[in-house]
């Protein structure tokens, strides 16, 4: 048997074990950190928001959220600091609408990809989104944007491909003065709106596969696109803006598969342009001869034509200053008509008016008021204010 004094011991022994595995704590075993995404509030419900395991209250300081591919037909986010997302990803769901109050929180978004649902309509609260530089509404059913996108003044970015848009907000040119890329092929568009030409800092244009009949007139003022797709739009644009050959620093220009017998003599003037797509089109000129030997052989082409188009122009017609102006409606007062005092009152002296140097730019469209033009030089031409 044991003695007493030998149990005793044993008990103490056991004791201090017990004690130093409670300081020490329970043994750590390697474990990998498991993330999971999941959403607050679906229709149907489907899983609750996603989040990394034992973040706890970091879900607050949320800056991109990842919902794509979920299969999510609505949203609901009251448990979301919305303000805190820069990046919100809802592409390749069902989603049929936006709410509006939830757009109006996400004060700091800078990208929002929408692409792939099932939205016919965007959210008017999107005007909200200031920060707002990319977003992404392709494939969805959107008939029109709001005209209040024409707010996100910041947007860089907007790709609308691949949805039935039948038009454009009027002025959205107006507006986006930093959209670099405007993406809207495979819609039902007629035609772009005439304020795209103010786009200064556009580098892309994508229009294909749309039933565009015509292009804005004034495209040489967009002075940074490099890139202008129009190609099949087919029998619907069968003619193209001189302005076309005015891009100057157009690299590519696509005009494939449309309806268009004649290019303009302009493109002769395009230095920078090393991809030129015109087959598909029923073209009288350039022949189909001067097409198939290459893009230089083309150049060369309308470059000629259009000199040979100066030369047959009268002389009259080729001054570019303005000789005579007769004020239509209005009778001059005696001496003030040529300057001469030879009584052919409704001429004007050009002398008395300034010569206008400058570009059809958005800046200096003022200028070009017919009130300037046909006014006193002490009048209307004090300098513009901007």
């Amino acid at each position: 048997m044991m003695g007493y004094e030998q149990m005793n011991q044993m008990t103490m022994t056991t004791t201090a074990m017990m004690k130093n595995f409670n300081k020490r704590g329970p043994i750590n075993t390697p474990h990998k950190k498991m993330t999971r995404r999941s959403v607050s509030a679906i229709d149907g419900g489907a899983a609750a928001a996603a989040a990394t395991a034992g973040e706890g209250e970091r879900r607050r300081n949320l800056k991109t959220l990842d919902l794509s591919g979920m299969s999510l037909a609505s949203l609901s986010a009251s448990s979301i600091n919305l303000a805190s997302i820069s990046k919100l990803d809802l592409s390749n769901n069902n989603i049929q609408k936006i709410p509006e109050s939830l757009v109006a929180r996400m004060l700091n978004l800078w990208a929002l990809d929408l692409q792939s649902n099932q939205l016919k309509t965007l959210p008017n609260s999107i005007g909200c989104l200031s920060k707002l530089k990319f977003l992404n509404v392709s494939g969805n059913y959107l008939q029109f944007l709001p005209k209040t996108i024409e707010d996100c003044r910041s947007l860089e970015e907007l790709n609308a491909n691949f949805n039935e848009l039948t038009r454009l907000p009027d002025a959205i040119g107006f507006e986006l003065k930093n959209l670099t890329k405007l993406s809207v092929n495979s819609n039902k568009l007629v035609l772009l709106p005439n304020s795209v030409s103010y786009l200064t800092s556009l580098r892309v244009l994508d229009a294909r596969l749309n039933r565009l009949s015509s292009l804005p007139e004034d495209l040489e003022n967009l002075v940074n696109l490099q890139v202008l797709n129009v190609s099949q739009n087919f029998q619907h644009l069968t003619t193209l803006p001189y302005s076309v050959g005015l891009l100057i620093s157009l690299v590519e220009l696509d005009v494939s598969y449309n309806g268009i017998t004649v290019l303009p003599d302009s493109l002769g003037c395009l230095r920078r342009i090393q991809k030129l797509s015109v087959e598909g089109n029923p073209l009288i000129s350039p022949p189909f001869e001067v097409v198939e030997q290459g893009l230089e052989a083309l150049k060369q082409y309308m470059s000629e034509k259009m000199t040979e188009s100066y030369k047959k122009t009268p002389a009259k017609k080729k001054s570019w200053g303005i000789g005579k102006l007769v004020k239509y409606g209005l009778s001059s007062s005696p001496g003030r008509g040529t300057g001469r005092g030879d009584g052919r009152e409704g001429f004007i002296n050009v002398s008395d008016y300034r010569q206008i140097d400058g570009i059809a730019s958005p800046r200096h469209v003022s200028l070009f008021n017919p009130r300037r033009l046909l006014s006193p030089l002490s009048a209307y031409f004090s300098p513009p204010r901007y």
